[in-house]
């Protein structure tokens, strides 16, 4: 077996190896370090590495083995954690220069989670300032590349964390989504990310303004490898009040029943998208009619108008991270991404009376969304309406020659977050110009089991791990 195979091997495979005493923990370890250190610099996915303690967890994993011992769903699986994510002893800087030397005192629960199952620590990826924006660059790192063209942006704003599983350093990361930062990376890498429903992945509160909207979940090139994560971090815990009750799923299990009658729903427009790129939508249509052949139910959903939904969006997540920052701005203004500062200050000006037309908002949504569920079992959206677009900028200002709003490439993605739904970004073609494009399968509330067969099913007839992004 290469090096290369290696690096791109599922982690399902690895694991299995490695109990089987096939590989070792720190052959694989070694091997994906050896190619983080030769292509991290050109695409800038991992900000704080920690290839040394991946050594020392990849010969623990290995005793272990030798030994005889009870061994995790993950065992000596190298893993990234997204830099949004408390990590004990790692520098965390959540990509804000306020936080630029914060250590965590202790993990974040799925942190500790994936920790007990036995991956092996590769290190913390790239992300923009408190994850506000949807590409990734901050004043610390610096801008991570996308793997496919390294002119082009990597998504944000788990950016670093999809770049990282696109090129091979890690088969596991773990991302946060709160309005999109699984789903749109995952989709401009050409990778696989799964939004949960909120708290099915527990999280305690941190200085993010995005509580009620940010879900962990992860990113990975195998639909099998997020089924086994979620085997291994989701289920209640008692610090997270939202957390939903374990529902004895087991995930990775589920992927080996196809369900035998579904009834797929897909929009190209949601009722409110104004333009969609020619090659997404020609690789979101082809995509759609592949499901016919597995025999389920496919049509075409026509939603009724949707109005001011970014704006709901905004007065949410822009109240909270005023709230977050409202003791620190002044300090800190002149050190911040201007994008940041600007957003800090418009939700200084966001009233009691605009929360709560929000709260009403998204009330409404969910009514529109609990309607469409009682018909059908799955959504089919695309995930971005763009492929990648160049670095240096925040967002195309015209897709398909239609002017859009700065918001106009990503319209899929945080209506989810306002529903809390189960929604995976899953590879589904390429542009003209060879950059990966990504479709949205939305599921019930508390359905990722659905989601993620639905997944793995469009996985087996249209796979995507055969093609690699190419390094001179």
């Amino acid at each position: 077996m290469s090096k290369e195979d290696i690096c791109f091997m599922s982690a399902c495979d690895m694991a299995d190896a490695i109990k089987k005493q096939e590989l070792t923990s720190l052959e694989i370890t070694e091997t994906i370090i050896e190619r983080i250190e030769k292509l991290n610099p050109l695409i800038n996915a991992y900000c704080t590495p920690t290839l040394d303690l991946a050594r020392d967890m990849a010969k623990k994993a290995d005793d272990a083995v030798k030994k005889g011992e009870k061994l995790g769903l993950l065992h000596g699986i190298p893993t990234s954690i997204k830099d949004l994510i408390d990590t004990k002893g790692i520098r965390t800087t959540y990509g804000c220069v306020i936080y630029e030397n914060y250590v965590p005192d202790k993990n974040a629960i799925a942190v500790d989670r994936l920790l007990n199952e036995g991956i092996v620590m590769l290190g913390k990826t790239n992300t923009p300032s408190i994850g506000h924006k949807g590409v990734t660059d901050n004043l610390i790192f610096g801008e991570s590349k996308n793997p496919w063209n390294h002119e082009r942006t990597t998504g944000g704003s788990s950016g670093g964390s999809a770049a990282a599983v696109a090129a091979g350093l890690g088969p596991l990361t773990l991302g946060s989504d709160g309005g999109g930062s699984i789903r749109i990376p995952s989709c401009l890498c050409g990778v696989y990310g799964l939004k949960p429903y909120y708290s099915r992945i527990p999280r305690i509160y941190q200085k993010m303004g995005l509580s009620t909207l940010s879900h962990y979940g992860p990113i990975v090139r195998y639909v099998k490898d997020a089924a086994l994560m979620m085997d291994a971090m989701a289920g209640p815990h008692p610090m997270d009040k939202f957390s939903l009750i374990s529902t004895k799923i087991n995930y990775l299990n589920a992927l080996k029943d196809k369900p035998s009658k579904l009834k797929i729903g897909y929009s190209l427009d949601l009722g409110y998208v104004r333009a969609i790129d020619r090659d997404v939508e020609k690789a979101v249509m082809d995509s759609v009619q592949k499901f016919e052949s597995l025999d389920w139910n496919v049509e075409h959903v026509k939603f009724s108008k949707m109005r001011k939904l970014y704006a709901t969006y905004l007065v949410i997540a822009g109240a909270g991270i005023s709230y977050d920052f409202k003791d620190l701005i002044e300090e800190w203004r002149y050190k911040l991404d201007p994008t940041l500062v600007k957003m800090i200050d418009g939700g200084v000006n966001i009233s009691i009376f605009d929360i709560k037309q929000a709260e009403f908002a998204r009330r409404k949504l969910d009514e529109k969304f609990d309607l469409y569920f009682k018909e059908y079992d799955i959504l089919i959206t695309p995930t971005t309406a763009v492929p990648a677009f160049e670095l240096g900028r925040m967002n195309p200002t015209k897709i398909a020659g239609r002017p859009v709003s700065p918001i106009g490439w990503t319209p899929f993605t945080y209506i989810f977050n306002l529903t809390w739904h189960p929604v995976a970004s899953i590879p589904c073609g390429w542009s003209s110009e060879g950059l990966p494009i990504g479709m949205q399968i939305v599921g019930k509330r508390y359905d990722e089991k659905t989601v993620l067969q639905v997944s793995q099913a469009f996985e087996e007839i249209a796979p995507w791990q055969d093609k690699k992004p190419q390094f001179n």
